[in-house]
């Protein structure tokens, strides 16, 4: 897959939201957006391995920069259907993460559990699809419990949103109104070089 360069470089002196991407380095807590979303994680022994079904290639070349630039080997593989899985090794390093989310093998958010700039970017990345309305950010199926507590987690960064169910297209939360799209933008920051244009929120202005 070829790279497209990014519309424009970074503004030097645009003001950082306190919870962006921009404002602090990337960490594996992060991986708890991947969470949030459709990911999973299981453990094994010490370790823990985490995974992502995607719909895209650009969404796979994404996630394994990410991942890379916090230390973690991932590599994908097709799942027949036309889209790709996203997995990394088993690492010790995921073992707190799973620790966290899993109640057996169950995954739920932890108590206390919040998004920010940067675990909204990886769930973006994943899981997330542009429509005219909007943005969706999808769920995952099995997840139906607890999609409140996400949604509260949404809120309290200023993104309500409202659930989509399987029905309708989902289960996803969907991100509409141009102050909640600017401030994803904002949360979210730049757009990835891989990224299509139109499945990226832009800022205003």
């Amino acid at each position: 897959m070829s790279l497209t360069p990014p519309d424009s470089p970074p503004d030097p002196v645009r003001q950082l939201s306190l919870f962006g991407a921009e404002a602090a380095d990337p960490s594996l807590a992060d991986l708890a957006g991947l969470l949030a979303g459709p990911g999973e994680v299981v453990r094994m022994g010490g370790t823990a391995r985490l995974s992502i079904v995607v719909d895209a290639a650009w969404r796979v070349h994404v996630l394994v920069a990410e991942l890379a630039v916090r230390g973690i080997a991932a590599g994908w593989e097709p799942t027949g259907d036309g889209r790709h899985r996203v997995r990394t090794s088993y690492a010790s390093t995921l073992a707190p993460l799973a620790t966290a989310w899993l109640r057996g093998t169950v995954k739920r958010p932890p108590a206390g559990f919040h998004l920010n700039g940067r675990r909204l970017r990886l769930w973006l990345a994943a899981a997330g699809a542009a429509e005219p309305a909007g943005f969706l950010l999808r769920l995952g199926a099995a997840d139906a419990p607890w999609w409140p507590q996400v949604r509260a987690a949404l809120a309290a960064v200023g993104l309500p949103g409202a659930l989509l169910d399987p029905e309708a297209g989902g289960p996803a939360y969907r991100i509409t109104g141009r102050r909640r799209l600017a401030r994803l933008a904002e949360l979210v920051g730049d757009r990835p070089a891989t990224a299509p244009e139109a499945e990226w929120p832009r800022a205003a202005g």
